[in-house]
């Protein structure tokens, strides 16, 4: 047997070796001897009880036996059992009765009394405890000595009235302490020394399964409760330890134990008789990631309460649990995608945090106002922010630490459904990047269900960040304003792109962030001086475009490849723009660059684009040029079937550059305020006739279900106009059902309509069967006038002239937005344009190409006509003589 505990200074409990769990316990009480009964506290809900003070001596019995005895093997003799069971007997020291008689040891040191009552003569160990009685008296030893003996034991819960106060005073520094009681595996009471003070001490940063308490009083223990009792009693119980008490969160006393052969906490942990809690794991002294190691020893060995543990990437290989990784995009402030070395993209989400969100009434304060989460969130701009500044084109180490699985709507009510996602740990430089996002107060930490072990594998740290964001008043928890983040998207918004396109055209070169990529040459941009997003076109290039721009969806060869280098190379980076001019629905045209590298260049170099004739009057052309040649050396990807053509027929082009006049016969539809017009082609207007005709017929048989479509931007559909008639259009913009912007792609007028009379488009009459009849143009050599009177005149008079009427068209040259035509009058062949500045209505714009020299000098001759005429913008004279550079204008 092996001594386990001391009750008294008569009394002890002893064990036997455990045999498949603990061991059954057995008091004995020693024979013919008596020693003081230790304090009692009163019963609770029975007042008639008292609290009995310690007799004099009864401690220092009770320790004299503990400091002997406690986990020493001990023999003993059972000579009296009374009807209670109560076992009266001799203890010897060792594994016979040949070694220390316990009781004789007591009694001559002075610590107990004889009982001489019924004192037998033939009893020689009773009369052997007498002598040594005898001895101790006169020696004067204990009990027999002059006054003293007395000892006070306070409960700490019932002697100080704030035990947080007393707790901090000992500022965290261990205390010399004796284990009383073990009430489970984590929870103890000890007294602390030198000022017996008896507390109750839970283990900080771990929970044993505990034994509960039924209605009728009766204890029901947890699995494996009594043996990470046993595991605890076994070790410390009665031993001499010290005790580090390192909070008191509610009156709850944390600490933890330690002992010279090691930390009972961390032992519970590795043996598999506790798990760690978050809510006392910061306040661990020793070190959280101890625990954290050692609870994980445990999982991976499958002991005790983990005997039925699943890793949460158990399914998952060790490459696809740890691998490096290229960050291509910031999905928000809790999301990344990441190229794999594989080429093949990833999603990952950092694991046990929150990025920034709004509570749902301030989300619904402004129902008007289109939310957009990166901007409209407090601190979300921030977050993603920092991210991509930190992330964007570096390599991180990824190391997985669960997948969480797809959720269904069914599942989550009203919140909505989730993909499955791959949360993990992502490091760059040793700084693990949610940490650091908390630390900043641009992110919070998801607090778990004790028994979810889905969370990141450094949760403690990230605790701890946060316990630092909190206590500085970083980010989401500042108490100052929180940011706001103005910004205007002008995105489609012809009239406010209009009015930002002098400013861009001024500054040159301006900061940008590339937010979106639509397309190979078409992107979203922030630019952050002028806080606002535009729509960028690339300049200088024909890139192939993707499904959602051709009629049909149907894609042109290497769109998507066009788009992917295009996003591997700007997406989310900060890059370089020109902006030189704007189309007509309000997307900025010009040149991209990014660390010296030129985005038109760099597509057409690596074979995804073609060099279009509007790069010739760039300063980029030659090198457009130059890197489309090579590409087509190469013969890979768009000129993977290009033919070269013959030198000699190359040659002769080259000679032979003279202006081409193919005049052909159009008819003019819609002039704009902008002196753009829209014409039909006569040789396809049959086939407009016959599909309007099939159209229209269709729609009388089975007319459109009124309010059935829901228009949206881009979409293609039917219009019923001011004439009663349906014609085809398409959606331009929708401020609301009642105010629809459309575009009658066969006639080129516009206008606003209420919902109710659009209706979808019949895919017999697409735009796969018969192209769009509007074509845009401008007329060449024009340069139209600035002021608005004047350039009402022009306008007023080539509606007069030619609107609805046919007219012969020749293109001269390229533009950004259209192409440049002359007009001539079909009856008289006369040209419309240069009728207009023979009139004054409006000025030359000189092309230095040579093959147009001819035709430009005859429009500055009808100028100079109109300028000695003084004819309508020349009647105040040449009002550009004046103009001058510091006055930015130009000739």
């Amino acid at each position: 047997m092996f001594q386990w505990s001391v009750l008294s200074g008569c009394a002890i409990i002893v064990r036997g070796q455990p045999r498949g769990g603990p061991p059954p316990e057995r008091q004995i009480n020693l024979s013919n001897v008596r020693a003081g009964a230790l304090a009692r506290r009163a019963t609770q809900n029975q007042p008639e009880t008292k609290d009995t003070p310690d007799e004099p001596w009864a401690f220092q019995a009770r320790e004299f036996l503990r400091k002997k005895m406690i986990g020493k093997e001990v023999c003993f003799t059972v000579e009296i059992k009374t009807q209670q069971g109560r076992e009266y007997g001799m203890v010897y020291l060792g594994k016979d009765s040949s070694g220390e008689n316990i009781a004789e040891s007591l009694v001559a040191e002075g610590l107990a009394t004889v009982r001489r009552e019924g004192i037998r003569g033939t009893n020689p160990e009773q009369a052997r405890l007498c002598d040594l009685e005898d001895q101790a008296k006169a020696a004067k030893k204990g009990i027999w000595s002059e006054g003293g003996g007395a000892h006070t034991i306070r409960d700490l819960k019932y002697s100080i009235e704030n035990p947080r106060n007393f707790v901090d005073s000992l500022h965290q520094k261990p205390v010399n302490a004796i284990i009383e009681h073990v009430r489970d595996g984590s929870v103890v009471r000890a007294l602390l020394l030198p000022d017996y003070y008896l507390v109750t001490v839970m283990l900080s940063g771990v929970k044993c399964p505990s034994f509960k308490r039924e209605s009728d009083g009766t204890e029901t223990p947890e699995p494996f409760a009594a043996e990470a009792k046993f595991f605890t009693e076994s070790r410390l119980l009665q031993r001499d330890v010290q005790i580090i008490l390192e909070s008191c969160p509610n009156q709850v006393i944390l600490g933890t134990i330690l002992h010279p052969n090691g930390n009972i906490t961390e032992l519970l942990l590795k043996e598999g008789f506790a798990r760690c809690v978050d809510w006392s794991m910061a306040v661990y002294t020793q070190g959280a990631e101890k625990l954290r190691a050692a609870e994980r020893s445990a999982k991976e060995r499958k002991v005790r309460i983990w005997k039925d543990y699943v890793a949460p990437t158990a399914n998952l290989d060790q490459k696809d649990r740890q691998f490096v990784a290229k960050v291509m995009q910031v999905v928000n402030a809790d999301a990344i995608v990441v190229k794999l070395n594989s080429g093949e993209y990833k999603t990952i989400h950092l694991s046990s945090i929150r990025p920034p969100r709004i509570e749902g009434e301030e989300k619904n304060k402004d129902k008007d106002k289109r939310f957009r989460p990166l901007y409209d969130i407090p601190y979300m701009f921030e977050a993603r922010e920092f991210l991509r500044k930190k992330l964007i084109g570096k390599k991180v180490n990824v190391t997985v630490d669960y997948i969480r699985a797809a959720t269904t709507a069914a599942e989550t009510g009203p919140v909505p459904a989730f993909p499955e996602r791959t949360c993990a740990t992502v490091t760059i430089g040793g700084i693990n990047i949610a940490e650091a996002l908390v630390s900043k107060g641009l992110a919070t930490v998801i607090r778990y269900r004790q028994d979810d072990d889905q969370r990141s594998s450094h949760y403690d740290e990230l605790l701890a960040a946060e316990a630092r964001a909190i206590k500085n008043g970083k980010g989401l928890h500042s108490k100052k304003e929180v940011p706001i983040h103005r910004v205007a998207d002008i995105s489609g918004e012809t009239q406010k792109a209009k009015q930002f396109l002098p400013f861009l055209q001024r500054a040159g070169r301006s900061e940008a962030v590339v937010e979106y990529v639509f397309s190979g040459s078409r992107l979203k941009l922030y630019m952050p001086k002028e806080t606002c997003l535009i729509t960028f076109l690339l300049a200088g290039i024909e890139c192939p475009r993707g499904s959602r721009n051709i009629p049909g969806g149907v894609p042109e060869p290497f769109s998507e490849e066009a788009t992917l280098f295009t996003k591997e190379l700007v997406l989310q980076r900060e890059v370089e723009v020109e902006v030189e001019s704007m189309d007509k629905a309000g997307n900025f045209i010009g040149w991209l660059h990014i660390e010296g590298v030129n985005l038109s260049v760099a597509l057409v170099e690596n074979s995804l684009s073609k060099v279009h004739f509007t790069a010739e009057r760039s300063a980029y052309y030659k090198t457009l040029q130059s890197a489309e040649e090579v590409a087509r050396q190469r013969k890979d990807k768009i000129w993977a079937n290009y033919e070269e053509k013959p030198t000699e027929e190359v040659a002769q082009v080259s000679e032979e550059k003279e202006r081409v006049a193919n005049y052909r016969p159009v008819y003019v539809t819609e002039i704009t305020d902008g002196l753009h017009f829209y014409t039909q082609d006569v040789e396809t207007g049959a086939q407009l006739e016959n599909l309007m005709e099939t159209m229209r017929a269709e729609i009388a048989a089975q007319p459109p279900v009124e309010g059935s479509f829901t228009p949206h931007r881009g979409d293609y559909c039917i219009a019923k106009f001011a004439d009663g008639e349906w014609y085809r259009a398409r959606v331009e913009k929708v401020e609301s059902p009642a105010k629809v912007h459309v575009f009658y792609i066969d006639y080129g007028n516009r206008e606003m309509v209420s919902s109710v009379r659009l209706a979808a488009l019949p895919p017999a009459f697409s735009t796969r069967n018969l192209p769009p009849q509007a074509i845009e143009y401008t007329f060449a050599f024009i340069q139209v006038p600035q002021d608005e009177d004047a350039r009402a005149d022009a306008v007023d008079c080539v509606v007069r002239d030619i609107q609805n009427t046919q007219c012969l068209l020749n293109v001269e040259y390229g533009g950004a937005t259209c192409p440049h035509v002359t007009l001539l009058f079909s009856d008289s062949k006369d040209d419309v344009g240069q009728g207009l500045v023979k009139e004054g209505l409006v000025m030359v714009d000189v092309r230095k190409e040579k093959h147009l020299q001819k035709m430009v000098t005859e429009y500055l001759n009808s100028q100079e006509s109109a300028k000695s005429a003084r004819l309508n913008i020349w009647r105040y004279g040449d009002f550009r003589a004046d103009d001058a550079d510091e006055f930015g204008y130009r000739r």
